[in-house]
């Protein structure tokens, strides 16, 4: 079968180097790829949210399936738009995938389904919002309705910073028509787990839970980014919390979506809090997370595509769904300056790929045989290993063979789940 994969960035790469082992497929475009993927699939010029030269491509080369892995062409409806052209697709319509596209429409949705998450209150101005923060608690939470790369969040630790992250938001518009609705939320404490699940509208099939190092300095510090590293499994996501979550969380958020008229069809992504009240929705994502992707998936034991398949017909059962044991860890290099300026055009040469150590190409493109960085995170070196502490030091170890002058990373990903276990 020929495949396309909508997306150009390190979770595309990953999902692609995993549907290159299924023996169903033929050929893997990727729309539009980098210059990493291109070591792995056909890279097509077409950018991910030009949705009507997309459906023409997939008309012009007679594709039979098409994978939409990033959040914007799912909320702008690129999976109808092939729908109606009759090529079946990996991710959620158009309407489902609002449960990422506005946070008003997915906290609104589980206070309604009962659904456990933080407090929280909507503006759609900002003189009121900054009339509620006067004597709101701190810290707060602050979120902008639309998408914002994963930059839409900000944790405000003083009323000041509350404040100016309102009008930042709402009058400076610095995350522009994303932040015409604001939602303003309790700040909730305990360790953040995301766990990426198979939907195909009525069962639930749950991945390797994973650990996402957000700020782009060690030690949690800095500013918040798409992501700087991932482990997996998660140690403080337990068997007995799991089975918490998929009753009060999972099973709940995809039968109050088939209640809405808005069946969810693709991969559910779950940002939880363990708080001390239990198990709490911080977020959900409409597609496969980045970096998480880059961690669970070579853990996978099962053929992706066979799951894919399965969660577009509604044939999903839990047994097609298996994960060998073992733990997996990302190292995200970017580039210097990430997540506000950095600088591009850098020459990267990459350490030689393992059968348990290899690396995802995120922002970079390829001239003349040669790999130059062209994005903020650039490289996603990933091993795998029997123990999180041995998946760890062998990232660790690739990561230190990269050679990218402009490129930084953190040295701490995986420490506190490290500290979990001990």
């Amino acid at each position: 079968m020929k495949v396309m994969v909508i997306g150009g960035g390190g979770r595309e790469h990953a999902i692609i180097k995993s549907l290159k082992k299924s023996p169903k497929i033929s050929k893997i475009f990727a729309l539009p790829g980098n210059g990493g993927i291109a070591n792995d699939a056909e890279c097509v010029n077409i950018g991910a949210k030009d949705i009507p030269a997309i459906v023409d491509f997939a008309k012009n080369e007679n594709i039979d399936y098409a994978v939409v892995a990033p959040d914007d062409p799912l909320v702008l409806g690129c999976v109808d738009a092939l729908n109606e052209i009759g090529v079946k697709c990996f991710g959620p319509n158009k309407a489902a995938a609002i449960i990422e596209g506005s946070k008003v429409f997915s906290k609104n949705l589980m206070k309604k389904y009962g659904i456990p998450t933080a407090e929280y209150f909507v503006f759609d101005n900002a003189e009121d919002a900054l009339k509620h923060l006067q004597t709101a608690e701190i810290p707060v939470v602050i979120k902008a309705d639309g998408l914002a790369l994963g930059k839409g969040v900000i944790i405000a630790n003083t009323r000041k910073e509350a404040l100016d992250a309102v009008r930042s938001i709402m009058e400076d518009k610095v995350f522009g028509e994303s932040g015409n609705n604001i939602v303003v939320e309790e700040f909730l404490t305990g360790p953040e787990v995301s766990v990426l699940a198979f939907t195909d509208g009525k069962t639930v099939v749950p991945m390797v839970s994973s650990m996402d190092h957000k700020r782009a300095g060690d030690n949690d510090t800095g500013l918040n980014t798409g992501g700087m590293g991932t482990v997996a499994p998660n140690p403080y996501y337990t068997e007995e919390v799991a089975e918490v979550c998929m009753e009060t969380i999972f099973l709940p958020t995809v039968n109050a979506m088939n209640s809405e008229g808005r069946t969810f069809k693709g991969c559910l992504y779950f940002g939880l809090m363990l708080t001390p009240k239990g198990p709490k929705v911080i977020e959900y994502n409409c597609r496969f997370g980045d970096p998480e992707t880059q961690v669970v998936l070579p853990l996978l034991e099962s053929d992706l595509f066979t799951i894919m398949q399965a969660v577009t017909d509604e044939t999903l059962t839990p047994e097609m769904v298996k994960f060998k044991k073992g733990a997996a860890c990302c190292v995200i290099v970017a580039s210097k300056g990430y997540p506000v300026k950095y600088e591009n055009g850098f020459e990267i040469k990459l350490p030689e790929a393992t059968e348990d150590s290899f690396v995802y190409v995120a922002g970079a493109k390829a001239e003349a045989g040669k790999l130059f960085s062209a994005g903020g995170r650039v490289l996603g070196v990933t091993a795998i290993a029997d123990t999180l502490k041995k998946a760890v030091d062998k990232a660790y170890e690739a990561t230190e063979k990269v050679e990218f002058e402009n490129g930084f990373y953190r040295k701490d990903i995986g420490k506190r789940a490290l500290d979990c276990l001990k």
